[in-house]
C-alpha cells in the first residue's frame, strides 16, 4: 500500500509517495541555491478550478538551472506520465532534466493536476498551456530564447504534451497578466512511448474513459482530446520514441500520431525498438534503449538547440 510522505523544507512543500511518485507544490519561489532548483506556482493564487488547497490542487514548475556558465539559451518543459493518476517524478521529471541542464538547457517539470484527485480534462491541458506561457513569458529573466521552448511528455504525459503541442493558445496582447499575453505553442515536440489513445471509445487497452467511469462521455471527450484529430501544418518539429512489444501502449497510437504528421507535412523524426517495457525513461540500462538519448540529442543539435544564442546563453539568473 502506497504511503504518504510530507516534507516541508524552507517555503516549499513536496508530497509523494512510496513509490517513487511525486507532485509539488509550493508556498514561495525559494531556491535550493545549491542544488540549482527552484519550484513555483503556476498561478500566484490559486489555480483556476481549484479544490483545495493540498499539494495535488496547486499546479508548480520546478525548475533545474544548467551549470554556470554552460547555459545555451534552449528551454525544456517536461511533463511525467503515471496515467493520469500519479506523476512519474523521478524517472520522467527530474532524470529528464538532469539529462537536458547537462547539456545546457534550463528544464522546467510540470506537477499537472490530475484526473486522480478530482482534475478531469481539460484542466491537464489548462496546466500545461500555463507552463509554456509561463516559461516563454520570463524568458528573459530565465536567460533564454522565446523560440527555442521543447515540450517533452512520457506516456499520459506524452498525450497531454501532443495536447498542448496541437491545441495551443494564441496570447491576449490585452490580457491583465502578462503570462496570458504570449502564445502556449511550444517550438518543438518529444514525445516518449506517448499515450496518444488515452482519450478513445477503443476499450482494448488502457484507457482514460475507463479508468476514470466516463464510459458515456467518451464519445464527445474523444472529439476534444485525441490529438491525431488537431495536427496541423502548425504544430511543432516532432521526436517520437516507442518500442514494438509495449504491451501499455499499442505502438500503433503512436503510429498514428506520426502518420498525422507526415500528412500535414510537420517535420517528424520517429524511432521504434524492437524491445523494451513501457516507463522505460532514458532506457534504465538497456543496451538498446540507452540509445535513444543520443538519436534525440542529435535531434536538438540539428534544430541548432545545443547551439549557444550569445544574446542568452552562457548565463544563470
Amino acid at each position: 500500500m502506497k504511503q504518504l510522505f510530507i516534507l516541508l523544507v524552507g517555503a516549499v512543500l513536496v508530497c509523494s509517495t512510496s513509490s517513487a511518485q511525486m507532485t509539488s507544490c509550493s508556498t514561495a519561489g525559494d531556491n535550493d541555491g545549491f542544488l540549482g532548483i527552484q519550484t513555483i506556482r503556476l498561478w500566484p493564487g490559486a489555480a483556476p478550478d481549484a479544490k483545495g488547497d493540498s499539494c495535488y490542487d496547486i499546479p508548480t514548475l520546478t525548475i533545474f538551472n544548467p551549470a554556470d556558465g554552460a547555459a545555451n539559451g534552449s528551454a525544456v518543459v517536461i511533463l511525467p506520465g503515471g496515467g493520469y493518476s500519479v506523476l512519474a517524478g523521478n524517472l520522467e521529471g527530474d532524470e529528464i532534466a538532469n539529462w537536458f541542464t547537462a547539456r545546457g538547457f534550463r528544464a522546467f517539470v510540470l506537477a499537472y493536476r490530475l484526473p486522480s484527485h478530482g482534475y478531469l480534462l481539460p484542466i491537464p491541458l489548462m496546466d500545461a498551456r500555463r507552463a509554456i506561457q509561463t516559461v516563454r513569458a520570463h524568458a528573459a529573466e530565465y536567460h533564454i530564447a522565446a523560440n527555442r521552448i521543447v515540450l517533452i511528455g512520457f506516456s499520459a504525459g506524452g498525450h497531454l504534451a501532443a495536447l498542448a503541442a496541437t491545441k495551443p493558445i494564441p496570447g491576449n496582447p490585452n490580457a491583465a497578466d502578462p503570462i496570458d499575453r504570449v502564445s502556449s505553442r511550444p517550438d518543438y515536440l518529444v514525445l516518449g512511448y506517448p499515450w496518444i489513445g488515452a482519450v478513445s471509445t477503443d476499450y482494448s487497452h488502457l484507457n482514460y474513459c475507463k479508468e476514470f467511469h466516463l464510459e458515456s462521455r467518451c464519445a464527445a471527450l474523444t472529439a476534444r482530446f485525441n490529438p491525431v484529430l488537431f495536427v496541423t501544418k502548425a504544430t511543432p518539429p516532432t521526436f517520437i520514441y516507442h518500442t514494438f512489444n509495449d504491451q501499455t501502449v499499442p505502438i500503433q497510437q503512436s503510429l498514428a500520431f506520426f502518420q498525422a504528421l507526415v500528412s500535414a507535412g510537420v517535420s517528424t523524426e520517429y524511432h521504434v525498438f524492437a524491445n523494451g517495457a513501457h516507463g522505460s525513461g532514458l532506457g534504465k540500462g538497456d543496451p538498446a534503449l540507452d540509445l535513444w538519448p543520443n538519436l534525440m540529442e542529435n535531434w536538438l543539435r540539428a534544430h541548432g538547440l545545443l547551439t549557444v544564442d550569445p544574446s542568452v546563453g552562457g548565463r544563470r539568473p
